[in-house]
């Protein structure tokens, strides 16, 4: 797939090699609003693969690699643990056996333990690399053993102008998460929490956003807000374009996420640019993301009875939501598309005349 800027003159030309399947449902992958930006930005843009099918997702990445090599100077590969890092792998020979220089973007909460548990073929996947890019600090760290040069670290950025901001002075029990639903993000530890203050405060509503990946976890989320007699309290919206994420989240004031592995959620920071208080599990990256008691409240992993303590905090304490309120939008801002994209359109141009 090709994207074309409105003009004619390109700056260069760069291969996009990751998931582009929002059209199919599924959440919106960075690497889509990158190839946006930069076609935007004067680039000549081809992107692989928006196949839903695993296998027919491989074939088309690889084929597009061999098919499109008069049509790119460079290539940028989004590396996954799991079965997704088998088609990096298959992606990445061939490359090689064309003589392409790459940048490998490394995503993922799961990354860290995949590497331990398979430390030469992430070393051999990411030697050859030219530049090899995380999201996060925290992926940074974990990762740069298994890479002779130096991890650059290149967020994953917004529009900030797309989120409008309300600063939470005096919050509402509207409590919105975000994410797909699969065991990973630990949807259910949202509802325990939806139950127990329920019990206190029986206005509180809970939104849930996000496309079902399969695993029958909105199907047991459903069920289990049917058991414990919550389900009046309980919205499920389903899988959303990105467009429609501010509106959503502006009708609520208290952000959970309640993730078992994670890395640098996209999510999390739209609900800071929309001025919305974020409590998190303290997993993965979200400590190199978040500072406690200041932009957001941060609980250990599965812990209902600590977020509901958090809940309370933000909607009692005086000043506390309107302090995490600011200054998560100020963190928002320093990942927005105008910070960024020059940052990888010097990294590309640099790998482009090495």
């Amino acid at each position: 797939m090709n994207q074309t800027p409105n003009h004619q003159t390109y700056k260069k030309a760069v291969l996009l090699v990751g998931n582009f399947l929002s059209e199919s449902g599924f959440n919106r992958a960075v690497t889509e609003d990158l190839a946006e930006q930069l076609c935007a930005a004067g680039w000549q843009v081809s992107t692989t693969s928006h196949r839903v099918n695993r296998l027919g997702r491989l074939l088309d990445m690889v084929m597009t690699v061999w098919i499109q090599r008069h049509n790119y100077q460079v290539a940028q590969v989004d590396i996954f643990s799991g079965m997704a890092f088998r088609w990096a792998e298959a992606v990445i020979w061939l490359l090689r056996r064309l003589s392409k220089p790459y940048v490998l973007t490394l995503h993922g909460g799961g990354l860290p333990d995949f590497a331990v548990s398979h430390p030469k073929r992430v070393g051999n996947l990411l030697k050859h690399a030219k530049v090899v890019t995380t999201p996060s600090v925290y992926l940074k760290e974990k990762m740069q053993p298994y890479y002779h040069g130096e991890l650059r670290v290149l967020p994953n950025p917004l529009e900030i102008s797309f989120y409008a901001y309300r600063q939470r002075v005096k919050p509402k029990p509207t409590l919105i998460w975000l994410r797909a639903f699969h065991q990973m993000y630990n949807p259910m530890l949202a509802l325990k929490v939806l139950e127990k203050l329920a019990q206190d405060i029986p206005n509180v509503t809970l939104t849930m956003i996000g496309p079902d990946k399969g695993d029958n976890s909105r199907e047991a989320v459903e069920q289990m807000a049917k058991d414990l007699g919550i389900y009046e309290h309980l919205e499920l919206v389903g899988g959303v374009p990105r467009h429609e994420v501010p509106k959503l989240l502006a009708q609520g004031d208290i952000f959970l996420n309640t993730t078992r592995i994670d890395n640098t959620p996209i999510s999390v920071i739209e609900a800071m640019a929309c001025g919305l208080c974020v409590i998190s599990t303290a997993v993965g990256g979200i400590p190199y993301l978040l500072t406690d008691e200041i932009d957001a409240l941060l609980t250990p992993a599965d812990d209902s009875n600590q977020m509901v303590k958090a809940v309370k905090r933000i909607l009692d304490e005086p000043n506390l939501a309107e302090k995490l309120s600011d200054a998560g939008r100020k963190k928002a801002e320093q990942f927005d598309w105008s910070v960024v994209l020059p940052q990888w359109e010097n990294l590309l141009e640099e790998v482009i005349t090495k």
